[in-house]
């Protein structure tokens, strides 16, 4: 479900030559198709059109600014965790009535920048933060929304650091504590119940999770209308993966099929918050191969794009198909494909069976839409890449590569360093 393809041996990001974005721009480089997003929005919101239902798109996956617009202008709203996720998606446009804020430390000026915005509802991780949330709504003279994220205990079947619904994980409130946090919440001031949240992980294959998770938190929601507590807003998360290698992950309207049948008499509104799915195969990382060199038992293709670029293989151990700019016809080899940096954890891919390069060769890492340059840093004091949207033959710079200064800007050296003596 992407637009890259081959066209006369180069690859394309929809019409343009990823060739001709490396010679003007440089790289690293992540690209991104805005075909492939919008697609992918518009798969959500077809197969979920039976439903009343709000797409917040999870921030995290890729916060850059034009891509947050395209969200906006395509109706969506956003799934937020911090205060700079919650300033980009206002900068960008998305109504704070179309915004969710979870997260299990947000801090005072957060939870203050919300209320003041009135954002659709904070998704509530402790009693603490439920408390706390009365009494700084209340301070302001103002009324929060909130819902309760609930850890529903089902094992989402994907990497342990990316599942966050089992009873060990850090996230969200005990199922069968959720009930009686509820009665505290209708006792506080300041606070208006508004609905239920839950997330299981990420980068799940498989529909049934969901709507396992579904059915417990649909059990919750059923005893709170007992008690005259009536949910208005039932928050699902996101979650739903993408293929990387040969996974199989379904489309979003058999989500849908299998969440209908539990939702389609209930009087809610669904939200959900794709992030990955939206924006994973929507977006590659171009790098330029530096120098390749013999191992042991494999070759080393040394690349400019390193683990501070690109996180998730490090990180994960996470799979990324890495494909040539131009075909050529060359022998089969076993390669790690690695960075710069000083670490030998350093790595885009290993043991992986690919086509012999040489240096000044463009590669393409698939897959790198989500979780790339979110996650990315300075280490090593590396300048972060470029970002590049595609439209059709169009290209445009939605952010400029960071130079030397850039990584300084901030920093000062107090004079007592060149006064000498003891500090």
């Amino acid at each position: 479900m992407h637009y890259f393809s081959y066209k006369k041996g180069k690859l394309h990001a929809e019409g343009v030559p990823l060739t001709h974005l490396a010679e003007k721009y440089g790289t690293p480089l992540y690209v991104y198709s805005l075909k492939t997003i919008k697609r992918h929005i518009r798969a959500y919101q077809d197969a979920f059109k039976g439903l009343s239902h709000l797409l917040c798109y999870a921030v995290k996956a890729n916060s850059n600014l034009a891509i947050l617009k395209v969200v906006a202008e395509m109706g969506g709203g956003a799934d937020v965790v911090s205060g700079g996720e919650l300033y980009r998606a206002l900068r960008a446009g998305i109504p704070a009535k179309r915004i969710v804020y979870a997260g299990v430390g947000k801090t005072d000026e957060e939870i203050r920048m919300g209320v003041n915005r009135g954002i659709l509802m904070f998704n509530v991780e402790s009693e603490q933060e439920l408390h706390r949330i009365s009494q700084i709504a209340t301070e302001m003279g103002k009324t929060a929304r909130v819902s309760l994220r609930v850890n529903p205990d089902i094992d989402p079947e994907t990497h342990p650091y990316i599942a966050t619904g089992l009873r060990k994980h850090k996230f969200g409130i005990p199922i069968d504590e959720a009930l009686q946090l509820y009665r505290v919440a209708m006792t506080l001031p300041g606070i208006e119940i508004t609905g239920v949240h839950k997330h299981i992980g990420s980068q799940i294959t498989s529909v049934r999770p969901f709507v396992d998770a579904l059915e417990r938190v649909l059990v919750l929601i059923d005893e709170l209308k007992k008690e005259d507590i009536n949910i208005r807003y039932l928050d699902i998360g996101g979650g739903l993966g993408i293929q990387y290698e040969d996974e199989n992950p379904p489309h979003p309207r058999e989500l849908a099929r299998g969440l209908n049948r539990l939702l389609k008499s209930r009087d809610l509104t669904l939200v959900l918050e794709p992030g990955r799915s939206v924006v994973g195969n929507a977006g590659v990382l171009l790098t330029r191969v530096l120098y390749t060199k013999p191992g042991m038992d494999r070759e080393f293709i040394i690349v400019d794009a390193a683990m501070n670029d690109l996180m998730r293989p490090t990180l994960y151990n996470a799979y990324h198909r890495i494909i040539p700019v131009e075909k050529k016809r060359r022998r089969k080899v076993i390669a790690d494909v690695v960075g710069p940096i000083c670490e030998s954890g350093d790595f885009l891919a290993r043991d992986r069976e690919m086509p012999e390069c040489r240096r000044g060769e463009l590669l393409a890492v698939m897959g790198a839409g989500a979780y790339g340059f979110s996650m990315s840093s300075n280490y090593n004091s590396r300048p972060r890449a470029a970002e590049v949207l595609v439209s059709g033959e169009r290209d445009f710079l939605i952010r400029r590569r960071e130079t030397f200064r850039d990584l300084v800007r901030g920093e000062m050296v107090p004079d007592i360093i060149s006064e000498g003596g003891e500090v």
